[in-house]
């Protein structure tokens, strides 16, 4: 992934989770396909303010599942749901149009995948399946 910031300014936005550590396999993975090439358009023109928008976006919608997983809301809750929805939405806003189908295999990526998996579970054990679950009755509600 080209982005249009600089190393220091990657460093602050990203600390150790710097997303090009995962730019090969990234490529190698879905470097073919048109979301990766949409994606990879679309982020090298991105400055430290939209990262930093992009992030702050992701990370409210991240706190809205934890919320409602902490507080056992079940995944097809419509306010889940709607998170699941939103979560879909900020993908196609900054990143590529994201079908209900794509987003489905993202969900199954993060229970799939321990990387994701430990990134959602970090403080909230559980939470990666939930958000999955969530994803998928928003795409049942979707599809009826």
């Amino acid at each position: 992934m080209t982005m249009n910031v600089t190393p220091e300014e990657r460093r602050e936005l990203f600390g150790d989770n710097d997303p090009e550590q995962y730019a090969a396999e990234a490529q190698e993975r879905w470097g073919d396909t048109d979301a990766y090439k949409e994606s990879a358009r679309r982020t090298a023109r991105y400055t430290k303010a939209d990262w930093e928008r992009i992030k702050a976006e992701a990370a409210a919608n991240t706190e809205g599942f934890a919320a409602a997983f902490d507080g056992g809301v079940p995944a097809d809750d419509s306010r889940v749901m709607d998170l699941a929805e939103a979560h879909r939405q900020h993908i196609g806003r900054w990143f590529y149009d994201c079908p209900v189908e794509m987003h489905q295999g993202l969900g199954e990526m993060y229970v799939a995948d321990p990387r994701f998996t430990a990134n959602y579970d970090t403080g909230h054990p559980g939470l990666a399946a939930y958000i999955r679950d969530a994803i998928r009755a928003n795409a049942a509600r979707q599809s009826s």
